[in-house]
């Protein structure tokens, strides 16, 4: 593992859709031998992350800022700072910030390799092509990841947030 100083306020920031969740790439796998990587999702008011499963990767939220939501499988937690929520690996999940004021959490995804599909999604939202279904589809399978649109309505009714 190399040695990685990054001060606050530092690391590659991506945004995710205007309005919604973004991405800090605080440590990529490169950093840690392909053990972890380290990410921070600042979260803008109303926002819902897709319900999703990852096959491959486990992760770890640690709420810097605000409240969210997660819910795991069927089970809802809230997170105040300092609290640090699990999601493993073949479990479906989701979070979101359903308060007025911004929220912030640190995520450990590990193995690493993951972190590279934030940068991939994002290409395809700035180059216009993620309305292509079939186009965001494959970009998921490469990363053994699946979504659940059909979660997302009764979410955003019952937490009163945007569709992602």
């Amino acid at each position: 593992m190399s040695g990685v100083t990054l001060l606050p306020g530092e690391g590659k920031a991506i945004t995710l859709g205007p309005g919604g969740v973004g991405v800090v790439f605080k440590l990529y796998s490169t950093d840690t031998g392909g053990q972890f990587a380290l990410v921070e999702h600042p979260m803008s008011p109303g926002t819902l992350v897709r319900p999703h499963v990852h096959h491959n990767e486990d992760e770890f939220s640690y709420v810097l800022e605000g409240e969210v939501g997660f819910q795991l499988g069927e089970k809802v937690i809230y997170g105040k700072p300092g609290a640090l929520i699990s999601k493993p690996r073949n479990i479906w999940h989701t979070f979101w910030n359903e308060s007025a004021q911004p929220a912030r959490i640190l995520e450990i995804i590990s193995p690493g390799g993951f972190e590279h599909y934030f940068e991939e999604l994002f290409e395809l939202i700035i180059s216009g092509r993620i309305q292509d279904p079939e186009t965001h589809a494959a970009l998921a399978r490469k990363y053994h990841l699946e979504y659940d649109p059909s979660r997302i309505e009764s979410l955003v009714e019952k937490h009163h947030l945007r569709a992602p």
